[in-house]
């Protein structure tokens, strides 16, 4: 018999979800079977799977030491939470809690992986929580950080993760009901006088990873709202600063850029000729786009702690030269860059 102590990294979460990150070799029908037969039982006594799990609940498996020992490893026989080769870059911090973290993520870094060998922020991440001790390798048997708000690889700025399951969920709920608000900052060719409410739909072209902008609904098209407002114009271009309201991939590139206003250095959606320019001049080759700012509304439970703040991410210092050298806008001469 082995006994398994939760804590609160893992509490929160179904007790057969969690068996099933635990006992990696086992079916879902062995487990039910188990769980129905008491060889698994919580706290003494018999669980049906769908029970969550809290802080300090113990986990009894009637299993000899041999049965534990293989079905605890992965598909290649060894336990995949012993490799703790986890890569490591430093992380521009920009609020931690026992539940939360966000960080400043730089342009060019995938959010998480889009195939096996990638390296991402979710594996820096891990790097960070088991370097300071947040995590231990035995952790990750059960329990893997993640990251709530996806930005796209070339686009920096405000991303959060979940250091508990507790954080993971609340941060979900948090994106998926929009009770944080989400603003850009973006430079587009063209000046922007007025601020304006842009209402629309988005199709997602899923070989070619492109989307496309209509006026009216269509099959598999989903609606986006993005409001934006000038918060610095010259020389044929503006700094806006997005609002976005509905959150779907590659939303603020493709609607700015069926307007007319192309976010600077955009592969996908811009002015090549203009991007090839900038190429030359500033060595921009990738969207001028970031994620500057999350405000949190009224958070409860594991969110408690970010109850009505704001987080925000610094301008990058290719914003910053191009808005110096070609703008003629100086730091501290943006309100939201003023000490």
């Amino acid at each position: 018999m082995r006994e398994v102590f939760i804590t609160s990294l893992d509490a929160g979460q179904r007790l057969d979800k969690y068996l099933g990150k635990l006992l990696r070799s086992a079916q879902k029908g062995f487990i039910y079977k188990m769980l129905r037969k008491k060889n698994i039982t919580l706290n003494g006594k018999k669980a049906d799977g769908s029970e969550k799990l809290k802080d300090q609940d113990v986990i009894r498996l009637y299993f000899s030491d041999e049965t534990i020992e293989r079905l605890t490893k992965g598909e290649n026989g060894a336990e995949e939470a012993e490799n703790g080769n986890w890569p490591y870059r430093r992380l521009d911090i920009l609020y931690e809690d026992e539940n939360v973290l966000i960080v400043d993520k730089p342009s060019g870094v995938l959010s998480q992986k889009a195939q096996p060998q990638d390296l991402s922020m979710v594996e820096y991440i891990t790097g960070y929580l088991l370097r300071t001790g947040a995590l231990t390798v035995g952790d990750l048997a059960t329990f893997r950080p993640g990251v709530c708000n996806r930005l796209d690889r070339n686009t920096s700025g405000v991303l959060t993760a979940g250091k508990t399951i507790a954080g993971l969920q609340g941060l979900t709920e948090v994106f998926r009901d929009r009770t944080a608000e989400k603003y850009y900052y973006c430079i587009v060719k063209g000046t922007v006088k007025e601020p304006l409410v842009l209402d629309g739909y988005l199709l997602k072209d899923h070989d070619r990873n492109r989307v496309e902008i209509l006026d009216e609904p269509v099959k598999d098209a989903q609606r986006i709202i993005t409001a934006y407002r000038p918060a610095a114009a010259a020389s044929g271009f503006t700094l806006l600063e997005v609002h976005l309201v509905t959150g779907r991939s590659h939303q603020i590139r493709a609607h700015l850029a069926s307007i007319g206003m192309p976010i600077l250095g955009d592969p996908k959606y811009g002015d090549d000729g203009l991007n090839a320019g900038l190429r030359r001049q500033y060595g921009i080759r990738s969207q001028m786009l970031h994620a500057q700012r999350l405000e949190f509304g009224e958070m409860e439970g594991a969110l408690l702690p970010l109850s009505g703040r704001t987080v925000s991410a610094p301008l990058p210092a290719p914003f910053k030269t191009f808005l110096r050298e070609e703008m003629g806008i100086g730091d501290g001469d943006l309100e939201f860059e003023r000490p």
